[in-house]
């Protein structure tokens, strides 16, 4: 009853450890940053701190025994275990203060982002984490010790104890990413782990008042240091090769299903759950054969070989399980679960064999090692010092100079060595020869393996949700014909990202060349081209002057070498995370006139928060260009605590710009992306660059909203340059890109929850959109108080009134073609305000016969439309016509969808329609019900709306 307790209470304790591990991760992220070597450094810490309360609590076991063997009594060994789990949830509980103070003394510290500043800082997490993990580390060897009956059990309780344990973990690792840290926050998830470690204390404690002993230790054996020294090379080989494979499955997930976190949680939960499953598996044996730990090596090492060549292909496999639930958001945890499914039975044999390592290594000690509690401790000890290195080595380090096929190789190369050495201890063959015919031989083959071909690694698949004509004809025909109108110009996996260029043939014959990150596309030079250009110029455009810039992602350098081009720009600082993107620059030097070498680039290999907060210039334009936030670690960069960073760098006057994207997302996330963004900046404005591509600009002050005085910057020699270079002809054509001028987010009032480091809710939801992949469009903003500052503070608008009230027909011209461009629905409206303006122009005849060609533009072009939209400019009809609802419906549904603030509609028009709605020659319950579904949309529609101010008026 007793040990059946002790292992439910395991499950428990590994289920928050590993919560803990993904919590202070993203703790530490506002500390260290959230680049390769920060990641690195908390996995170090964790797993040393684990590795010392392995070998600490080993001693401390030991000399309980003895001790208490001493007085003839027994040992209270589970009393002090759950003084442990108390200490450890005590911690939890003081963890936010304890980070606070932690975060307080570093900013109170003067030290820069890299070097010795970033050793500081690994130095006070290293007090915060370290506690803990060596608390944690007592788990193994001190219930081994408790608990075991006889030296026959031993090995079972011990694998017992192994596996409820690391089965704890996987279904922390699951839930972690799923459901506690979007659905809890940070704080309130490290403290629902405490309580749980708390009350697992108790429980240990308890059980300890009804159980005190251990088993007794026995003499140890002559050479027990010797074999000691070979099984705690085996134990770290081991756990090397463990996490080297880990290493390797994240980045081929990240690869094969996007780099998000329930990615990275489910290759971790299921690595878990599969070494926990090989612990299980030793644990049911009735008998273990003197061979089976050197043959459970073997065979790992030759089942890893065996996966090797297919690892390449793992993107296709996952694309062919994705056209099988394609866009549907139902989908989305069905199709994790198959995923989930489709790992295990691929990894459950290797990873399963890894995890039957150390109970088995613990079975062939257990005779030796008379103090089962030392000799667990520092088995595992030696074990988590491997993985240790994995972390440091497999995961970073050998990234700088191997790829991804290479780094696997060298974990099945630690298999091989440990095997081998295995094989000369127990089995006594010839050193000399094993070393001849078994090691050199296996590890020269390996070196000699065939390397993974880029572009099935950086093909991006998982973009791909419906099934294409080769999807299902095999890999090898699938990526050969991916190959007729693909090149990959580049390739490298460096210590953050697996980072490509790749050169596309479209069927038009034209080419373009873009950068990708983990096989998605995060800028191309012939469909990107305005987003990049636009990110440097609308910024500079608003801010005077512009001398100081920052910019957040190097990309293809385009938006670094337009604030480069800019006469007063004295210098660029740019924060880029990954070694390899800067190295990919070369492809682009034609396109982004030289960034990289221009004498005013800074390029800082750096984490961006890390790099502001720890900066002590100030910037006239910040502009930021992160990839997706699903993503893993993007999402830091539109957290509230991110936002504030950057807007404490700006020089009075200066304008922090955000990329966001309308693709493979919803209405929802982009409205809390917003919210968070208007949280921090009391004044932004929202633009297009492409149809579906935005920019979102924080103003540190009011900004001068003259289209005069913003004319003149734009037509200045280097921004009428850039513009151009961005296919923006003119500054009316310019104008055609505000979506929502100043102040309207605000005005807008969108209520709900913001995004925060410490309550990060971002990629949980955008990772559910992207899933669907369907395009957003943005929050409303047409009620009253919006429509009116919308109104008010348009640009376009300001400039009309600016001519008076009347522009020309070749400005009309430039301002409907550049909208006519991207947003359609845009663009029909500019055209209906023309018509109004104009009624009739052969210019906009002639213009609209061209536009007409277009088949998604011809029905939003034609006459009778144009005319409805026209009619909603106002003012209103006087006409007292009953409509029946559908038609008024339908006007509500062209109000909504064409709004423009540039030429806003008048809600009188619409009010007096559904005055005037009847449905079988009275108003009734579908007039009522239809007029109440408008007004949650616009605003009030009911009796003196009519009479309101209207912004259009």
């Amino acid at each position: 009853m007793v040990r059946a307790a002790a292992l439910a209470l395991t499950v428990l304790t590994g289920f928050s450890g590993l919560v803990y591990e993904v919590a202070w991760q993203k703790y530490l992220a506002t500390l260290l940053g959230s680049h390769s070597e920060a990641t690195a450094a908390v996995l170090a810490l964790f797993l040393g701190g684990l590795s010392l309360g392995y070998a600490v609590f080993g001693r401390v076991t030991r000399g309980m025994v003895e001790r208490a063997a001493r007085r003839g009594e027994p040992p209270a060994l589970l009393l002090l275990y759950g003084c442990v789990e108390a200490g450890i949830g005590v911690h939890a509980l003081l963890f936010p203060l304890l980070f606070r103070g932690v975060r307080a003394l570093s900013f109170a510290i003067p030290h820069q982002v890299g070097g010795p500043g970033f050793v500081l800082d690994v130095t006070l997490a290293a007090l915060l984490i370290l506690p803990p993990t060596v608390l944690m580390g007592g788990t193994i060897p001190v219930l081994t010790q408790a608990l075991a009956r006889s030296l026959t059990d031993a090995t079972r309780f011990h694998a017992f104890v192994y596996g409820f344990n690391t089965a704890g973990a996987f279904a922390g690792a699951l839930a972690a990413g799923f459901v506690l840290l979007p659905a809890l926050g940070l704080e309130r998830a490290v403290w629902a782990m405490g309580a749980i470690n708390l009350a697992a204390g108790a429980a240990f404690v308890a059980l300890g008042r009804t159980r005190r002993g251990a088993l007794p230790r026995t003499g140890v054996q002559e050479h027990t240091q010797l074999r000691l020294g070979v099984y705690a090379a085996v134990a770290l080989l081991v756990g090397f090769a463990a996490m080297d494979f880990q290493t390797v499955l994240i980045r081929l997930g990240g690869l094969s299903l996007g780099s998000s976190e329930f990615t990275f949680s489910m290759v971790v939960a299921v690595f878990v759950l599969c070494i926990a499953l090989g612990s299980f598996a030793v644990s049911a044996l009735p008998r273990i054969p003197p061979g089976l730990l050197v043959g459970s090596l073997w065979s790992l090492a030759g089942l890893m070989l065996l996966l090797y060549p297919a690892l390449q292909n793992a993107p296709y496999w996952a694309h062919l399980l994705r056209s099988l639930f394609r866009d549907d958001g139902a989908a989305f945890y069905p199709f994790h679960l198959l995923v989930f499914g489709a790992a295990l039975a691929v990894l459950a044999v290797p990873v399963g064999l890894s995890g039957a390592m150390l109970p088995l290594l613990f079975h062939q000690l257990r005779r030796e090692f008379g103090d089962l509690g030392n000799a667990a401790g520092r088995l595992y000890a030696w074990n988590t010092v491997g993985s240790l290195l994995g972390a440091l080595l497999g995961g970073y380090l050998l990234f700088f100079w191997l790829d991804l096929h290479q780094v696997y190789r060298v974990g099945v190369g630690a298999v091989i060595v440990a095997a081998t050495l295995l094989t000369i201890r127990l089995f006594e063959v010839p050193r000399s020869a094993t070393l001849a015919f078994v090691l050199v031989p296996g590890l020269l083959g390996l070196a000699l393996l065939p390397a993974w071909q880029p572009e099935r690694l950086a093909s991006g698949l998982f973009r791909m949700r419906q099934p294409q004509l080769p999807s299902y004809a095999g890999p090898e025909a699938f990526f050969s014909h991916y190959r007729t109108s693909t090149q990959v110009l580049f390739y490298d996996d460096d210590p953050n990202n697996s980072v490509a260029v790749q050169r596309t043939r479209y069927p038009d014959g034209q080419f373009d060349v873009a950068v990708f990150t983990n096989g998605k596309a995060d800028g191309s030079v012939r469909i990107d081209y305005a987003t990049m250009a636009l990110a440097a110029l609308l910024p500079a455009l608003f801010a005077d002057p512009v001398e100081q810039a920052f910019v957040i992602g190097y990309g293809t350098g385009v938006t670094v070498g337009e604030l480069a081009a800019l006469p007063s720009v004295r210098k660029v600082v740019v924060a880029e995370i990954s070694p390899g993107v800067i190295e990919a620059g070369r492809f682009f030097e034609d396109a982004n006139l030289g960034a990289l070498g221009h004498p005013k680039t800074e390029v800082v290999v750096s984490d961006a928060y890390r790099a502001l907060l720890r900066s002590d210039q100030r910037y006239d334009v910040i502009a930021s260009e992160p990839s997706n936030p699903w993503v893993t670690g993007v999402e830091m960069l539109f957290s509230q605590e991110f936002l504030r960073a950057a807007r404490d760098r700006l020089r009075p006057g200066g304008v922090y710009a955000q990329w966001f994207h309308l693709y493979e997302t919803d209405t929802s996330v982009v409205e809390l992306v917003l919210r968070t963004y208007a949280s921090v900046f009391d004044q932004v404005a929202v633009w297009y660059t492409l149809g579906t591509d935005l920019l979102l600009l924080g103003f540190e002050s009011p900004p001068s909203l003259d289209p005069e005085r913003l004319q003149r910057r734009a037509q200045e020699p280097a921004i009428r340059a850039g513009l151009a270079r961005a296919g923006i002809a003119s500054f009316p054509a310019l104008l055609a890109h505000e979506l929502v001028p100043l102040g309207v987010v605000q005005a807008a009032g969108f209520e709900g929850d913001v995004h925060r480091i410490f309550h990060p809710i971002l990629a949980h939801r955008a990772a559910h959109a992207f899933f669907r992949g369907r395009a957003a469009t943005l929050p409303l903003t047409l009620r009253p108080a919006a429509a009116a500052v919308g109104a008010r503070n348009s640009l376009l608008r300001r400039w009309t009134e600016q001519r008076g009230g009347r522009l020309s027909d070749p400005e009309h011209e430039q301002i409907v073609g550049e909208a006519c461009k991207q947003m359609p629905y845009l663009c029909a409206t500019l055209v209906a305000s023309w018509i109004r303006q104009v009624p009739e122009s052969p210019a906009r005849d002639r213009l609209l016969g061209r536009l007409q060609r277009n088949a998604q533009l011809r029905p939003l072009l034609a006459p009778a439309h144009l005319a409805t939209l026209a009619a909603l400019l106002g003012p209103a009809s006087g006409d007292a016509t009953p409509l029946d609802v559908l038609a008024a419906q339908q006007a509500t549904d062209l109000y909504v969808s064409h709004y423009h603030h540039g030429a806003p509609f008048e809600r009188a028009v619409l009010a007096d329609l559904w005055s005037r709605c009847r449905d079988g020659g009275s108003q009734n319950g579908r007039c009522v019900a239809g007029r109440v579904r408008a007004e949650a949309w616009v605003g009030p529609l009911g009796p003196g709306a009519a009479a309101q101010a209207d912004p259009g008026g």
